[in-house]
């Protein structure tokens, strides 16, 4: 695990309340704001285009839709993400294959890591 980084906005988005607060304080102690949340994909796509963020972690399946638009509108903004799912790298939509994501559950140090593995591959 790398030293926190004290700088930087992230946008959340997990439908289930509790894992969004534990991945909350996770981030917390990485030293990151929380920029957004959000549980829904409606709530989710609005923020997608509105909030200020640096990056943003995306739950694939909220409430049983897949987070499509939302990951296309964060990818128009020029934004980082990383997808955080229980299904495995299947799971994620075809067209995201690509990007990082973190199978769940998982630890501080597994979302630093991957959160380093993103910053580099976006700064590439």
């Amino acid at each position: 695990m790398t030293a926190p980084n004290a700088g930087g906005s992230v946008f959340v988005v997990e439908d289930e309340v509790m894992i969004r607060l534990m991945v909350t304080d996770m981030l917390g102690q990485l030293g990151y704001d929380i920029a957004a949340e959000a549980g829904d994909l409606q709530q989710a796509l609005k923020l997608a285009h509105t909030a200020k963020f640096d990056f943003a972690l995306l739950d694939v399946n909220l409430k049983g839709h897949v987070i499509t638009p939302v990951a296309d509108a964060i990818k128009m903004r020029n934004r980082p993400f990383i997808f955080t799912t229980g299904y495995g790298c299947s799971g994620l939509p075809q067209e995201f294959r690509q990007y990082p994501a973190l199978q769940k559950p998982f630890q501080v140090e597994m979302l630093a890591d991957k959160i380093d593995e993103m910053r580099k591959s976006a700064a590439a």
